[in-house]
């Protein structure tokens, strides 16, 4: 093959453009701790034409809904003609239709099907007619689930320093491919550079890259990985939260990079003019086209409509109010939006009753080993570092003894368990201790093992905590809740979490804040830290004045059966007996409620007590639908919500502006809760736009491996993001992919300061990937946030429709 040589690259330069196309692919978090991420964290500073026309080119996919589905909702009305035209108007000019009207003639034409730029091993499939991308895929899959392994492999790959020196141990010696036809790929591995870095360099070289060319290529080659490059990607962001970096994505790159250029080397004249034409499309400037933003003005279209009906739900006169003076309980449940639906059937069932929205973990950053673990659980957002180390106990001679056993019968439990899976003994196994098993059988099979709440002892400090530094905590907390007065005799602090079975993505179904645990850790702990007296006083001293009868207990909050758990042995008090057993059936009345209300989404769910036997079906896909159709996130008294059925779709955050001075509670919110809030909002959308690369597949098929996530079927790419059955229902979507609205009642001049001190997050506003709305003192949406620290007014009624622009720089 005869090419015209590029003007040679540097080194620096060609590891520079690998690590920003490292940055746009986002971290996978291993299953034991999974979070919801933004598949879209390394395009959040382009809008959604421009990021649609890039991840066509990278991985060969849509950022929308198919048209069908914005023209079915046309035809029904769910999009009025205002939406449309709003969404029209409020688009720069350049590539948008000339009219409303054929915007919506476009929506009638499916658009043309996204096609990635091929890669060498895409045109090497075309000419040998062998399925090379895929035999690529599954051997570097096959090498990945051991070298990123977390426990579950018997047989674990060698550790080796870094992951390109582990694979090439394994590629020279791997003979599949050249059965499959790539002669001498072996020895070209055991030849290559042993420096991942000077692999890349030495295969950018035999490729013939340009340098224009780099990231966009480097880009597509990580996006053909999968969930591997996502998963390397978590190792650099967890390096990075430590001060420190990580080469597992560089090394990545220059594995896919050597089977590219092997494939070159052997197809390579018949591939010559299709492989030029590669580069060029690489080389040139990623630009949305005129399909792209008909796309994205459909999409706003969508967003409007769906804003317009929570403007007209919050103008509605609530259906009922709090009853003035002193709360006869108040609780707090995480901001998620499964709490929303358990917070209104609870409010309904007294008027003295208040409930509280804030990050489920509480504000306590926390580095938790549980009892008989040696595991420490960082459950914080994964934003975060934890501040605090804290264990479950106290360090008296039984505990410490019940400590030890617990230790001894888990490592007991786990020996056996690689006993029953060793490739010696398992046929073995089976044959012999089969029939043992089959009462436990029976019982999953049929559902009736009941499931029980943590009951591990009451956490505590690991380290001693001076004075000054819990009453720091404790009033920054109180603060950040808005709760700084008006105390009840009896205050919940609910964590929550979810009982399932059978499910690889269980941990996705707890508190995204405590870092994909459960929350009733950092509840307890929160609890023990109001109820104490020193602090108690110490609060007094900085105006916030706890009644002395008040009592703080942690709980639990189980989302999958709505059952709470209060962790009233914490705290023992006779004095609050009453107050505390009257809760307890309030509980369980909004239980029922709870589950009554979710029975009606749920396939195969007709009543409220079909609910806890689907959280014990091992064969159920759907024991819940999690954060499904979460749509608006609202940080603004609980005032303004009370009383309206939100439908589980709002992430609450009770806050007022009027108590925090500074803002400090308001920049918080916007760089933290709402940040994580747009990670979930935007997984959910992403697994449903675009299910065969963000999305995780159809969970009948799951097998975990390495303990990190899953595959479809026996092997290949590793995958990331929501299964299918966690955003459909069988016969349609469950999840509306909107992308979140984020509704802030505070002066608008607070919020663009903060916007732009933050450039990150304003990032996400100004390119549409969140949406931004001022509420005015009466709790409706008065001002749009259009961009550029700007804001539009709009009408309050219904409609949601426009005034004439009314700027504030």
């Amino acid at each position: 093959m005869t090419t015209t040589k590029p003007p040679l690259l540097s080194a620096d330069a060609i590891i520079a453009a690998a690590d920003r196309a490292a940055r746009s692919i986002p971290p996978l978090w291993p299953l034991a701790s999974s979070v919801a991420v933004n598949p879209f964290l390394g395009q959040t500073g382009e809008p959604l034409a421009t990021a649609a026309a890039r991840l066509r080119r990278a991985a060969g996919i849509a950022l929308t809904m198919p048209r069908s589905w914005y023209a079915e909702r046309l035809r029904s009305g769910d999009i009025a003609d205002e939406d449309l035209h709003a969404a029209f108007i409020a688009a720069p000019a350049g590539l948008r239709p000339k009219t409303a009207a054929a915007l919506k003639q476009a929506a009638q034409t499916e658009r043309t099907a996204p096609h990635a730029i091929p890669t060498v091993a895409d045109l090497a499939r075309e000419v040998a007619s062998i399925d090379w991308p895929g035999i690529v895929t599954d051997r570097i899959g096959h090498w990945a689930s051991g070298y990123f392994d977390q426990g579950q492999a018997l047989w674990a790959t060698a550790p080796a320093q870094r992951a390109y020196a582990s694979w090439r141990i394994v590629a020279a010696h791997d003979l599949t491919p050249e059965i499959a036809g790539l002669a001498g790929f072996a020895q070209s591995v055991a030849d290559a550079p042993t420096d991942a870095g000077d692999a890349l360099v030495a295969g950018v070289s035999r490729l013939g890259l340009s340098g224009a060319a780099l990231e966009s290529y480097f880009h597509r080659l990580l996006m053909t990985l999968g969930g591997w490059a996502q998963v390397a990607r978590y190792r650099l962001w967890q390096a990075e939260l430590r001060g420190g970096t990580d080469g597992s994505v560089i090394d990545l790159l220059a594995i896919r990079l050597t089977w590219e250029a092997a494939l070159l080397r052997q197809y390579g004249s018949a591939l010559e003019p299709q492989w030029q034409a590669a580069i060029a499309a690489h080389g040139e400037p990623v630009a949305a086209t005129p399909e792209d933003v008909v796309d994205a003005l459909l999409q706003e279209a969508a967003e409007r409509a769906a804003q317009r009906r929570l403007h007209s739900l919050l103008s509605e006169t609530p259906s009922a109010l709090a009853a003035p003076g002193r709360p006869r309980l108040q609780m707090a449940f995480c901001i998620d939006v499964r709490s929303e639906v358990f917070r209104r059937a609870l409010e309904s069932l007294d008027p003295g009753i208040r409930t509280l929205g804030f990050a489920g973990f509480f504000g306590v950053g926390i580095g938790h080993r549980r009892f008989a673990s040696d595991v420490v659980e960082a459950r914080l957002p994964v934003l975060l570092s934890p501040g605090v180390l804290t264990c479950s106990g106290e360090p008296t001679p039984s505990t410490e003894q019940a400590d030890l056993a617990g230790r001894v019968r888990a490592r007991a439990k786990r020996a056996w368990g690689r006993f029953k899976l060793a490739a010696i003994s398992s046929f073995a196994f089976v044959e012999a201790t089969g029939p043992i098993y089959v009462a436990k059988l029976l019982r999953d099979g049929l559902a009736l093992t009941r499931h029980s709440a943590p009951d591990d002892p009451a956490p505590r400090v690991a380290t001693t905590l001076d004075l000054d530094t819990r009453l720091t905590m404790a009033a920054n907390v109180l603060k950040a809740m808005s709760l700084t007065e008006g105390f009840a005799r009896l205050v919940l602090l609910a964590g929550h979490g979810a009982s399932v079975v059978n499910n690889p993505h269980a941990s996705a179904l707890h508190c995204g804040a405590c870092g994909g645990y459960s929350g009733e850790v950092n509840a307890r702990l929160l609890a023990s830290l109001l109820n104490d007296r020193d602090v108690r006083a110490g609060l007094a001293r900085r105006g916030i004045a706890v009644p002395e009868d008040t009592l703080f207990l942690g709980a639990l909050h189980d989302t999958t059966t709505d059952d709470v758990t209060v962790y009233a042995a914490d705290h023992p008090s006779a004095a609050h007996a009453e107050d505390l057993d009257r809760a307890k059936r309030w509980l369980a009345s909004a239980g029922v409620m709870t589950r009554g209300e979710r029975a009606l989404r749920l396939p195969r769910a007709v009543r409220s007590q079909d609910i806890p036997q689907r959280a014990r079906d091992w064969a159920e896909l759907r024991p819940e639908w999690a954060l499904a159709g979460c749509q608006a996130f609202v940080a603004a008294p609980r005032s303004r919500t009370v009383g309206r059925n939100l439908a589980g779709r709002s992430f609450l955050h009770d806050y007022d502006w009027r108590r925090d001075e500074g803002f400090g509670v308001l920049e918080l919110i916007l760089t933290a809760p709402v940040v994580v809030a747009s990670w979930i909002s935007l997984q959910y959308y992403g697994s449903t736009v675009a299910p065969d690369v963000f999305g995780a597949g159809n969970k009948l098929l799951h097998n975990v491996t390495g303990g990190i996530g899953v595959v479809e079927g026996n092997g290949g790419l590793l995958r990331a993001g929501l299964p299918w059955q966690s955003v459909h229902d069988g016969e349609r979507l469950t999840h509306e992919p909107l992308r979140l609205s984020v509704l802030i009642e505070a002066p608008r001049e607070a919020i663009a300061d903060i916007l732009d001190r933050h450039h990150d997050v304003r990032a996400l506003f100004d390119n549409r990937w969140l949406h931004l709305f001022a509420l005015d003192d009466e709790g409706r949406m008065a001002w749009r946030y259009v961009g550029g620290l700007c804001w539009e007014t709009c009408i309050s009624d219904a409609d949601l429709k426009r005034e004439p622009l009314r700027v504030l720089a």
